[in-house]
């Protein structure tokens, strides 16, 4: 009941720190989600990119929620900054969880701006196309696009 009361960035501050501490609250976790999801669309991008990633932290399905971010945060795209972008795209393939689309529209944008990408950020992109198994359509430009900035 109390959950209801929580706005956006209560409900992720909330998962956040229990996965940051590894503190396992599985009904808690499965409360937060459907609160969440009745809330989406008051989230803002660095909301959605850090419940995600609490979520995927501390190995928390929650399926219902990983299925309704990918309409918001695609009509919020430009909303997202890099780190939001690649921990988001983290968070579905540590879930394993699919959704192609979000990862076409996220790896879209983020092939112009991988400058903006630190070393970590890269990393985590790169991992989550491999581990996801992305088709060559979305993985292709951004390992070439990184590729090509180590030709001679």
């Amino acid at each position: 009941e109390k959950l209801d009361t929580f706005n956006s960035q209560a409900i992720t501050n909330t998962v956040w720190a229990y996965a940051t501490s590894n503190h396992k609250a599985p009904n808690l976790f499965e409360a937060i989600s459907q609160t969440a999801i009745a809330k989406l669309d008051k989230f803002d991008s660095q909301n959605m990119a850090n419940i995600t990633w609490a979520y995927a932290k501390s190995g928390h399905q929650a399926s219902d929620l990983f299925e309704a971010v990918p309409e918001m945060a695609i009509n919020k795209l430009d909303t997202f900054t890099p780190q939001a972008m690649t921990n988001t795209i983290w968070a579905y393939a540590t879930l394993n969880h699919q959704n192609p689309d979000l990862f076409e529209a996220f790896t879209d944008k983020l092939r112009y701006n991988l400058d903006q990408c630190n070393e970590q950020e890269i990393l985590n992109l790169l991992w989550s196309l491999a581990v996801m198994d992305a088709n060559v359509k979305i993985a292709t430009p951004i390992f070439s696009h990184i590729s090509d900035q180590y030709k001679k």
